[in-house]
């Protein structure tokens, strides 16, 4: 599969529930000029209480450098898990490697967007540092218990997978209008600055839509939903669930 641009965001690299291995069969399987990286692709805050680093979590790390190497550009967005990378910014590592807090992008269609992870725009991340953590925890709680869950599941030979993390984001109404929130505040500051769209992840939510005028795209995650936001060369967009994907 080819693609003009592929943004990718929250792998949570070093954490268990960290989707690496079908990071690296997607990467295998598509090729591309440039890879947007849109933050959380490691995660600095699981870490510091447990490293959880397989093998397959240094050959994500190994496959990115090597397309760098070779024709893809790729930029890295920092995120709030990987803020530990933020003093030393900006980076240029080699001639295709770059790292920074946000950058710009114009799609084929000559419509300029802004990137940035998103937790710059979430208030409780910026100013109540300790709630987010604490938040992290409990997604971490929802995620074991998804596991647990879909044991269950199986067990009983119920083929659909369901996930209470995506349940409580998708319907407790706290979430809900946490997330719409989110979105109306990136659609507002990429319109007050003269962007035309807007990328971001934090949220764990792929979507495509229009805010007010501004094209609002999130990249998703891969803990949960391994999904891609890509550019193709006709000037389409769309989002791609790997775990359903038919090409």
């Amino acid at each position: 599969m080819k693609f003009k641009t592929i943004f990718i965001s929250d792998i949570h690299l070093g954490t268990k529930f960290s989707k690496a291995e079908e990071f690296l069969d997607f990467l295998k399987n598509v090729e591309c000029e440039n890879i947007y990286l849109v933050g959380d692709i490691i995660d600095g805050w699981a870490m510091k209480r447990k490293i959880k680093w397989a093998q397959s979590h240094s050959d994500v790390i190994q496959k990115l450098l090597r397309k760098a190497r070779k024709d893809t550009n790729v930029y890295f967005i920092t995120g709030n898990h990987d803020d530990f990378i933020r003093p030393f910014l900006p980076l240029i590592l080699g001639d295709r490697l770059h790292v920074n807090d946000f950058f710009e992008y114009t799609s084929l269609d000559d419509r300029l967007f802004y990137i940035t992870h998103g937790d710059f725009f979430d208030s409780i991340t910026m100013t109540k540092k300790w709630i987010a953590i604490l938040g992290d925890y409990g997604y971490d709680l929802l995620l074991h218990l998804n596991a647990f869950i879909n044991f269950t599941r199986k067990v009983f030979g119920i083929k659909k997978y369901w996930s209470l993390s995506k349940y409580v984001k998708d319907n407790v109404k706290k979430s809900v209008s946490f997330i719409n929130d989110f979105e109306a505040v990136l659609a507002t500051h990429a319109k007050r600055n003269g962007y035309d769209g807007i990328i971001c992840g934090h949220i764990h939510k792929a979507e495509m839509k229009m805010i007010d005028g501004i094209a609002y795209l999130n990249c998703g995650d891969w803990v949960e939903s391994c999904t891609a936001l890509v550019e193709e060369y006709d000037g389409t967009w769309k989002i791609i669930d790997w775990m359903h994907y038919e090409d």
